[in-house]
């Protein structure tokens, strides 16, 4: 998953950044894929190594700061990662339904991505306020990495942490898709075969959206309400179950490039375009810049 992720995002990156003096580049949707690829990005560098340490180390060995830092980027790149799904629904209405209005703009969309990783980062400090190094009455000679609450604050912000990286987002992302939906159907009536394939297409994307932020993180809320609310079992099926929760997750981080960017028509043709320069047309080992062009099928290539 993390190899699959690292290709991926690079390639998502390299196209949507490799001319960055031109318009579309700087475009609303853009900004949004390249921030989810960053925080998709992060949220891997962080959790896969900090579940398999948990999961095959008997201790936690690195330390407070790690212990608090680890766990609280690992909150922040995922809310950022769920919240920026959530605005990319929007966006996507916006464009779709409401083509009319002058609101997507790039500074809209910039002010939209400061909100998400303010908000994201005030959510995750209780996590970095309450993981602590601890100590356990079956294992006193060891070390672990825990989180330690008192009261019903924990309660509350783990429902809190549903309603606001989960629920809330699903519900948004449904609407904002519903909508997008009929709004394609009442446009097909009067559509060309081709129009209409196209917008088929693009219906089956909006499922297929839905259908994978539901499927990779639902697991994970639900592990985490019912260690919360109810008795966990610690047997080798609960153990399984967290595995797979986990694997989901960041298997939400790759399938995300795949779904916004790989299915673009537009993406595939400059995908393929920076594919062909990079690795079938490397440039030369004395600094000098290999520019390719796609013209009429034919690559054409220009040193400067």
């Amino acid at each position: 998953i993390f190899g699959k992720k690292l290709i991926f995002d690079r390639i998502t990156m390299s196209v949507k950044g490799r001319d960055t003096g031109g318009r579309k580049s700087r475009s609303p949707t853009n900004l949004f894929i390249l921030n989810l690829c960053a925080a998709d990005l992060l949220f891997l560098f962080f959790c896969v190594p900090l579940h398999a340490t948990i999961y095959s180390l008997p201790e936690w060995v690195f330390g407070a700061f790690l212990c608090k830092f680890a766990h609280f980027f690992s909150t922040v790149s995922m809310l950022v990662s769920i919240f920026t799904l959530a605005s990319m629904s929007v966006d996507r209405y916006i464009a779709v339904v409401r083509s009319g209005t002058s609101i997507r703009s790039r500074k809209n969309a910039l002010f939209g991505l400061c909100v998400i990783w303010t908000l994201s980062l005030l959510c995750s400090v209780p996590v970095a306020q309450h993981q602590v190094l601890t100590n356990h009455p079956s294992a006193p000679n060891s070390t672990f990495c825990w989180e330690e609450w008192s009261g019903a604050s924990k309660h509350t912000y783990k429902v809190s942490v549903l309603l606001l990286g989960f629920l809330l987002p699903l519900l948004l992302i449904s609407c904002c898709y519903i909508r997008v939906l009929f709004h394609l159907h009442k446009k097909m009536k009067n559509m060309s075969k081709k129009s209409k394939h196209s917008k088929t297409k693009t219906a089956q994307t909006v499922l297929l959206l839905v259908a994978a932020f539901t499927i990779c993180w639902m697991p994970h809320h639900i592990i985490a309400m019912w260690v919360e609310f109810g008795r966990f079992p610690l047997n080798d099926a609960s153990f399984v179950f967290r595995i797979v929760s986990h694997c989901l997750s960041y298997g939400n981080s790759c399938v995300n490039p795949i779904l916004y960017a790989f299915l673009s028509e537009n993406f595939r043709r400059a995908r393929h375009q920076v594919l062909t320069c990079r690795f079938l047309f490397p440039p030369p080992p004395n600094n000098k810049v290999t520019r390719c062009r796609m013209e009429n099928g034919s690559i054409t290539h220009s040193t400067i």
